[in-house]
């Protein structure tokens, strides 16, 4: 480890949050690039002066299904560039320093306590961190996509937020304690440790409520006016939805599902092209694939990938790694990798 990073280290020791879950710690530009890169997205990294003086990076990142949080450092004045997100959505909290941040046509100057960000998968962003270290929240493109479809009575597609979320106020003050409380659960667990699937679902509600109900997006009205019918098959489909994410390792039984939801079976699945976008299938996939990046990122390197497919239900490994592969970008063992590195 180089002086420059010990001399990072030692300036936000009292800082720094999730020490366990370290990623990636540097003072090279390309290898910051290149290593974060591979845990966001890939992005352009220029620091603000040419020789990079006071450069310094720092990702540590506790993955969880459906979403990770991740406490993310650069010393001195840094520009990154990673265009559209595509696969997720960030919530960006400045614990110190500051971000100028530029997404679409909106500008954010982010500062801890009372500015946060919100960016979204489809909208070009640029930002400029000045010795900044921030709380990172990542939350799966396609489950917030869901969820909102869900909520909006719409067809799944591009959810677009307003990407100021102002700290001050109080769905901002709640957000901030939820983020807080999950980087507090991740270090008490620690980079062996699991949250269960129950608790796992309860915090995915939860961050997800957050957003969909606590942030200003394309679909709010939509959401507001739909919240107000009382009907049905929204309540059968959530509970099947609910179902399916606690048994997402067991076989598909279409006729239990349906029975628990309190609906036909055709019901049911026309229920969930119309609110969700998706077949019953689709979404178990979906539901499967999350859960196995998840274990992969938690996993020691001699895991059998194959062992942990079967267990959340995949009988196809074929099938399966095109399907990890067009989700996450990547093959199931370049995440095992990845998680290795």
């Amino acid at each position: 480890m180089s002086a420059a990073v010990l001399e990072m280290s030692a300036r936000s020791s009292a800082a720094e949050r999730l020490a366990d879950f370290s990623r990636v710690t540097t003072d090279d530009v390309d290898e910051a690039a290149e290593e974060i890169g591979r845990i966001f997205c890939p992005h352009d990294l220029k620091p603000a002066t040419a020789r990079a003086a006071g450069f310094s990076a720092r990702h540590n990142c506790a993955a969880f299904d459906g979403f990770s949080i991740n406490y993310v450092a650069y010393g001195g004045s840094v520009g990154i560039d990673p265009g559209c997100l595509e696969r997720f959505f960030l919530v960006q909290v400045p614990l110190s320093g500051a971000a100028h941040i530029r997404a679409g046509a909106t500008e954010v100057e982010a500062a801890p306590e009372r500015t946060a960000s919100l960016l979204s998968p489809t909208i070009p962003t640029r930002m400029m961190w000045r010795d900044c270290a921030q709380a990172i929240l990542l939350l799966d493109r396609r489950m917030v996509e869901q969820r909102a479809a869900a909520l909006s009575g719409r067809a799944a597609g591009a959810v677009e937020f307003d990407p100021v979320i102002d700290l001050q106020a109080p769905a901002g003050q709640a957000l901030r304690r939820s983020l807080a409380e999950l980087m507090l659960l991740a270090e008490h667990l620690g980079p062996s440790g699991l949250m269960s699937a129950v608790a796992t679902a309860d915090w995915r509600e939860r961050l997800l409520d957050h957003l969909l109900n606590g942030q200003r997006h394309g679909l709010s009205d939509a959401i507001q006016s739909y919240s107000g019918r009382a009907e049905r098959l929204p309540r059968a489909l959530r509970a099947a939805r609910d179902h399916l994410a606690g048994n997402a390792g067991e076989p598909l039984d279409l006729a239990g599902l349906a029975s628990r939801s309190g609906i036909g079976i055709r019901a049911l699945q026309l229920g969930f092209r119309r609110h969700f976008g998706v077949s019953i299938s689709q979404m178990l996939l979906d539901m499967r694939l999350a859960g196995l990046n998840a274990r992969l990122a938690q996993s020691p390197p001699d895991v059998s990938i194959t062992d942990i497919a079967f267990d959340l239900g995949f009988t196809h490994l074929g099938r399966m790694a095109g399907a990890y592969r067009e989700k996450f970008g990547e093959t199931p063992s370049a995440t095992l990798r990845r998680r290795m590195s």
